[in-house]
């Protein structure tokens, strides 16, 4: 039987997933600088069409289809013929296949959506366009069907991945590191100067959009209306706004300004970490998690980044890669039989170390797994398609180079 309340809760956080790849692109289009406004938010957007056409065609069938090794899936559909959608997808949830796939098919497009922040400026929309499909298809969902599908390898392991810790942040900060390394440092680029942002008020509705957008995310997940999806909830926000309140009082400390890039950030490190843990931890350890990764994410930003010259310009790595790891990791510790039953006790909870071993292991698998294979797809993609814009069309703003439009174009009219 077909339950009902639970499709329609499914439903609602499909939509919620959705809406998040808008309010990233409102979210970099606001830091980045004037002249690549648009560039920054057509690249974060065009992925909404790209991704729900690979999903359909056979994303699925590579996610969730017959299982291949414990590495991906596979079967002789193309575009979902051969599946009977209406069947269900469990009997614990009630909703059918089809509610399944919808809510993955929004976790397919946000995913590839993270790393454009990293190469922001500089890539040529060709090359990116090129790239995120491939990249889908030979990294995003050989990851999911490893990690969320009962024959995974790193399922079988035990690791414990509640919304996307591994598969989603991990993979897409990874991603982002070695993006921003082949593609190479803008041309005016200093690590320790200041930087300019076109449009703050973006930035925060973009944030705001994106903490609503992470209920679906992270509560969606429990795919039922139940006592861990309410959980998942008061996890998430607790994390959330510990991590906020933290960077913010880190700012206030070390460099005596509060910022609204600072706040923003500090709240999607919360986001971030919560993720992989959101509906098997208590409040403290959503306490411990937020707290944890900002600090780790704070560090390696004003710390680390400026001595290793790297040109992350809106901090992908630093937020969403750092965070992902020490989340998912601290995911053995906190994870606890107390709020979930159906998952082993992490160390602090008598588990022992099994749980964490696994964590460690798995995070581990991805961010190497992800980085051979980005690493190959660049160096023989690069080949067919140049990697980075000219020196000129970079100094002119890649919203004229590659899309011959501006961000204000509207406004400078009309006052004329």
């Amino acid at each position: 039987m077909i339950n009902q309340t639970n499709t329609l809760f499914v439903f609602v956080a499909s939509v919620l997933v959705f809406f998040m790849t808008p309010g990233l692109a409102f979210f970099y289009g606001g830091m980045v600088s004037k002249k690549n406004a648009v560039n920054t938010m057509i690249s974060v957007f065009m992925i909404t069409g790209v991704a729900i056409v690979l999903f359909i065609a056979f994303g699925y069938n590579l996610a969730f289809g017959k299982d291949v090794g414990g590495i991906f899936g596979l079967s002789k559909s193309v575009f979902l013929n051969g599946f009977d959608l209406k069947t269900l997808y469990s009997k614990d949830s009630g909703i059918t296949i089809l509610t399944y796939l919808m809510f993955q098919m929004m976790f397919s497009i946000i995913t590839p959506a993270l790393f454009v922040g990293a190469v922001v400026g500089r890539m040529k929309f060709k090359f990116l366009l090129a790239f995120v499909a491939i990249w889908s298809i030979l990294i995003y969902y050989p990851m999911v069907h490893m990690v969320w599908t009962p024959d995974g390898i790193l399922a079988k392991t035990g690791i414990l991945d509640f919304a996307g810790g591994t598969v989603v942040h991990i993979t897409a900060g990874i991603t982002a590191l070695l993006l921003s390394i082949f593609v190479g440092p803008r041309i005016d680029f200093d690590p320790n100067g200041e930087v300019k942002h076109y449009n703050l008020p973006w930035v925060l509705m973009g944030t705001s959009i994106l903490w609503i957008g992470w209920y679906g995310f992270n509560v969606g997940s429990a795919l039922t209306v139940s006592d861990v999806a309410t959980q998942a909830f008061l996890t998430t926000t607790v994390a959330t706004g510990t991590s906020f309140v933290v960077w913010m009082f880190l700012d206030m400390f070390i460099k005596e300004k509060t910022t609204m890039i600072g706040l923003c950030t500090g709240a999607l490190c919360g986001l971030v970490g919560i993720t992989p843990a959101a509906g098997y931890v208590t409040v403290a350890g959503a306490f411990a998690i937020g707290f944890i990764c900002t600090l780790a994410s704070y560090g390696f930003i004003h710390v680390i980044k400026p001595k290793l010259k790297l040109d992350d310009p809106l901090d992908v790595f630093g937020c969403h890669g750092v965070s992902g790891i020490v989340g998912s990791i601290l995911t053995g510790l906190f994870a606890t039989k107390i709020v979930n039953p159906q998952i082993e006790n992490g160390l602090l909870y008598g588990g022992g170390l099994h749980l964490i071993t696994a964590q460690i292991l798995g995070t581990l698998f991805t961010i190497i797994f992800v980085g051979i294979m980005t690493t190959i797809i660049v160096l023989l993609l690069k080949k067919i398609i140049p990697i980075r814009v000219s020196k000129e069309d970079e100094l002119m703003g890649l919203d004229l180079a590659e899309h011959g439009e501006q961000a204000d174009y509207g406004i400078e009219f009309e006052e004329k």
